[in-house]
């Protein structure tokens, strides 16, 4: 809307409304910034970088591959089975751990320091925090997943070797071939790793408390893998947000095969969906008047 100048008869612009929030874009770069300024942010991405060096030395010094373990009877020998052991003891808790650790605390740090009231009567909606803590904490651990499959795939190639590389189904794959297929099966476990996210962020959000936002994913994690490797229970494992961590295995097998991919695309998305709408209802009618 425009008013118009006294002296010149010209349209002006209207002044900013004092008072006005601001948008996601602030909330975003106030999230991130925040999240820079950790400690525990800085470790966790340096750790991402050394524990895979320090991980694969050891093994590749080991006078026995572990042979009961996928890939790892070649692990000792060839560069990008190393990286695929790696990969799946990772998937296993290390992954949920690596992005609990911020999803699970950056809304339950609000309640430890007690400035909500602060925060959402001065600085900016809830709506507009819920997505910026949300989505800052979904870019948190896409970065971390990529700096620790780099690290893990680049230490496995340069200290054990590029050799071609042994399939799922006894066929050779020759290294072109071989790195590209450990880096899309890293690649896989972006959207379960999201889906965790979405679940930290809910116990954050509705335990109002950091233990329980870090620590109740990886348990639930953890259930869900023993839960999953019982039998009788085919038709209930497509539903664990765990599965999609295993479904990179169709990509080293002979023919390929992708279900499980789609599978897993379905159930992280859907996780995801309901993690986020359960703990956005939460925050939206969350009284914060103490604090």
């Amino acid at each position: 809307m425009t008013a118009t100048d006294v002296l010149t008869g010209r349209p002006t612009q209207a002044a900013p409304v004092l008072g006005s929030r601001p948008g996601l874009g602030a909330a975003l770069r106030w999230e991130t910034r925040k999240l820079r300024a950790q400690l525990r942010t800085k470790a966790l991405l340096i750790g991402a970088v050394l524990v895979p060096i320090a991980v694969v030395v050891i093994v590749h010094s080991q006078p026995r591959p572990p042979k009961d373990t996928l890939f790892g009877r070649f692990a000792t020998d060839n560069g990008f089975a190393m990286a695929l052991l790696v990969l799946g003891f990772a998937a296993q808790w290390v992954l949920p751990l690596l992005t609990s650790i911020v999803a699970g605390d950056i809304f339950a740090s609000e309640d430890q320091h007690g400035t909500w009231k602060t925060v959402l009567t001065r600085s900016t909606s809830r709506s507009t925090l819920f997505w910026g803590k949300s989505l800052v904490s979904i870019g948190f651990a896409l970065l971390a997943l990529l700096v620790l499959a780099a690290a893990t795939i680049a230490a496995s190639v340069l200290i054990v070797g590029h050799q071609p590389l042994t399939g799922l189904s006894g066929q050779t794959i020759q290294p072109q071939s071989a790195v590209t297929l450990v880096v899309a099966s890293w690649a896989c476990m972006a959207l379960p790793m999201i889906g965790f996210t979405c679940l930290a962020i809910l116990f954050s959000v509705w335990s109002r408390n950091v233990a329980v936002g870090i620590a109740a994913p990886v348990v639930i994690g953890l259930v869900m893998q023993l839960v999953g490797a019982l039998g009788g229970i085919e038709s209930l494992r497509p539903y664990l947000l765990t599965t999609p961590f295993e479904a990179w295995h169709g990509l080293l097998a002979e023919p390929r095969f992708t279900g499980p991919l789609l599978d897993g695309v379905i159930t992280s998305a859907g996780w995801s969906v309901v993690c986020l709408v359960a703990a956005y209802l939460v925050l939206r009618r969350r009284d914060i008047t103490g604090g």
